[in-house]
C-alpha cells in the first residue's frame, strides 16, 4: 500500500486545525479554505497548536484546490452544514485521495460520493480544541477519532488502518473500526440529546445534564431521549459501541474535573449564540428520519427537531 506523503485538511476551524498542525509534522499537510485572506496568513505564518500540544507546522493553504496538486488522503472536517459546498469544490480534482469524513451526525457521506468516486472513510472525533485566531488553535481535549470503511463505499479497513496508524504517529489519538456504524450511533445519539437540549436551554454541558434526583433535574430529559433513540438504533439493526447516557454521565463528572465552570460548550449552542444555520438536520433529523422509516415513535426527537428548527426560524423574524 502506497504511504501517505501529502494530506489536505479542508475547513480550517478548531479541529481541522488540529488535523493539519499534527499530520503536517509527518507529511505534506495542504489545507482547502474558503477565505483568500485566511489562505494567506498560513502560508505566512504557519499553524500554531498549543494547549495538549506544542507545535508550529508549516502548511500550505489555498481556496481552489488545483492549486494544492494531487493528495494522499483528505479529510473534510467542515460542520456537516458545509460537507456539499467542500465536496463540490473537490469534484474533479485529488483522483488517488482516500476521502475522509469527520462530522457529527448520519449521512455526510452519501453527500460527498455525489461528487466524486473516492474510497471513503467514515469517522467521529471526540477531540476538541479553541481556535484563537486563523493560525492559532488550543488543544483542549485530547480524545480519539473513530473510523471506519463507509458501508457503502470501496475503502478497506486496511486504508483505515493506514490512517488511523498516521493520525496516531501525529500525536493524536485515533481508533480503527471494521464497521463504525455502532460507534457511529453511539455518539449520534449523545450529540443529538446534549446538543439540542443545549441549544434550547442556553446550557453548555454541565453536570445538569446527568442529575436526575428532582422533578426538574435537566438528567430525567436527556435520559428519556437517549433512551428513545436507543429504541431507534435497535430497530435499524446497530448495536451500539457504547451507551450513551454512560459517555454524558462520564463527560459531565470527568471531562474537565466535573467543574462547570469549564463546562464544555457545543457546536450547536455555539451556532444558536452566533445564529448560524446549526447542525440539527445531521443530528436529531437523523434520528427522526430513520424512525420514520422503521416505525418506531421518536416524539422527545421529534419535538426537539421542531423546537431548534423554530428557533433557527426566528432568526429571520
Amino acid at each position: 500500500m502506497k504511504p501517505i506523503g501529502s494530506v489536505c485538511i479542508v475547513g480550517a476551524g478548531a479541529i481541522g486545525s488540529l488535523f493539519a498542525g499534527h499530520l503536517g509534522t509527518l507529511c505534506r499537510a495542504t489545507v482547502l479554505v474558503r477565505r483568500a485572506e485566511h489562505a494567506a496568513e498560513l502560508n505566512a505564518q504557519g499553524l500554531r497548536v498549543s494547549g495538549k500540544s506544542d507545535l508550529h507546522t508549516r502548511v500550505q493553504a489555498a481556496t481552489d484546490p488545483a492549486a494544492l496538486g494531487d493528495i494522499d488522503l483528505v479529510i473534510i472536517a467542515t460542520k456537516a452544514t458545509a460537507v456539499e459546498a467542500s465536496a463540490r469544490s473537490m469534484s474533479g480534482h485529488f483522483p488517488s485521495a482516500r476521502v475522509m469524513t469527520v462530522q457529527n451526525g448520519l449521512g455526510c457521506e452519501e453527500v460527498v460520493a455525489r461528487f466524486g468516486d473516492w474510497p471513503l472513510i467514515s469517522a467521529v472525533t471526540f477531540m476538541s480544541g479553541v481556535r484563537h485566531s486563523d493560525v492559532h488553535v488550543e488543544y483542549e481535549l485530547d480524545t480519539e477519532t473513530w473510523m471506519g470503511p463507509w458501508a457503502r463505499g470501496r475503502a478497506s479497513f486496511a486504508d483505515v488502518k493506514q490512517v488511523a496508524d498516521l493520525v496516531q504517529r501525529s500525536g493524536l489519538k485515533a481508533r480503527a473500526f471494521e464497521d463504525l456504524l455502532p460507534a457511529q450511533w453511539s455518539k449520534l445519539l449523545f450529540n443529538s440529546s446534549v446538543n439540542s437540549i443545549g441549544a434550547l436551554t442556553d446550557l453548555p454541558h454541565v453536570r445538569a445534564f446527568a442529575a436526575c434526583d428532582g422533578l426538574t433535574d435537566l438528567g430525567h430529559l436527556v435520559r428519556a431521549m437517549m433512551d428513545e433513540g436507543k429504541r431507534v438504533a435497535t430497530a435499524v439493526g446497530t448495536t451500539l459501541y457504547q451507551d450513551p447516557w454512560e459517555m454524558n454521565v462520564r463527560a459531565v463528572s470527568h471531562g474537565q474535573t466535573g467543574n462547570d465552570e469549564y463546562a464544555h460548550v457545543f457546536s450547536m449552542l455555539e451556532d444558536v449564540r452566533s445564529r448560524r444555520p446549526t447542525e440539527i438536520d445531521w443530528l436529531t433529523g437523523a434520528v427522526v428520519r430513520e424512525a420514520r422509516r422503521v416505525g418506531v415513535p421518536a416524539p422527545i426527537h421529534e419535538t426537539l427537531y421542531r423546537l431548534v428548527k423554530a428557533r433557527e426560524t426566528s432568526w429571520q423574524r
